[in-house]
């Protein structure tokens, strides 16, 4: 009845935990899967829902026309930020296992766009709590082949964002997850610079050296504010500041030090 739709067949995969094996017969499957496509907004046309056996985990496919029985479109606007809203609200609903974050996805499984999203993901869960500038991280993530740049707010040097790329697929940090925007992480590398400088004075005074020498090594890291790497915009204030801040903290003064950062 429609014959110029693109994509006139609509699959759609419902998994659920390994943990809930024994809770959900296929009569408690089936009655998730038609609450699923009612909140989807999907009515009124044919559908399927095959069980499958052939995981560990508990899953079913829908597989849907998405020309319905007028005659009319069924729209798949806006379907992946739907589909997961209502997959949380049913799974809560139903007091269903709810995994947490990503550790628990299958990496073997996964392909394409998929897969270099959860390499970018694991990759810096494992670079981020070893930086403490954001060139520490680019070194990092150079050895798992991926790269980095910053987004910032149209002709200004302003940063909101950063971009990785791996294998040619270019995902938006917040889109990685949502640890891995670029306030958060850059928040992350301060604190690690923060504990790391720290952790060098009380060793000085439990050594017994003299203040004198961590306030020479904590200048000549400060005069390191910008860090500029070959062929990129990427900087690095972030000892500089901390250091400056904890000074301010340390000895009641106001810090007069402006330092201009360079992207």
């Amino acid at each position: 009845m429609n014959p110029n739709i693109k994509k006139p067949v609509w699959h759609i995969s419902l998994n659920f935990s390994e943990n809930d094996k024994d809770k959900l017969s296929n009569e408690k499957m089936t009655q998730i899967a038609e609450t699923y496509m009612k909140r989807m907004n999907i009515k009124n046309t044919q559908y399927l829902i095959v069980r499958h056996h052939d995981r560990k985990h508990p899953h079913i496919h829908l597989c849907i026309n998405r020309i319905d029985n007028e005659g009319k479109l069924i729209s798949d606007k806006n379907e992946k930020y739907r589909s997961t809203k209502v997959c949380r609200e049913l799974t809560e609903k139903h007091g269903l296992y709810i995994a947490l974050g990503k550790e628990n996805v299958n990496r073997e499984r996964l392909i394409g766009y998929d897969k270099t999203k959860y390499e970018i993901y694991d990759a810096l869960k494992q670079a981020i709590p070893k930086s403490k500038t954001w060139n520490d991280l680019e070194k990092q993530l150079k050895k798992s082949g991926i790269t980095f740049q910053f987004k910032t707010a149209g002709k200004t040097a302003n940063i909101q964002g950063i971009i990785f790329e791996k294998d040619g697929i270019k995902i938006n940090g917040s889109k990685v997850d949502r640890e891995c925007s670029y306030s958060k992480i850059d928040r992350e590398i301060k604190d690690n610079a923060l504990q790391a400088l720290q952790e060098a004075e009380q060793q000085s005074q439990q050594t017994g050296l003299a203040e004198s020498a961590v306030e020479t090594l904590t200048s000549l890291i400060a005069q390191l504010s910008i860090f500029t790497m070959p062929n990129s915009s990427h900087y690095d204030a972030t000892l500089a500041e901390y250091i400056q801040a904890l000074k301010a903290r340390k000895w009641g003064v106001k810090n007069k030090i402006r330092i201009h950062r360079i992207r």
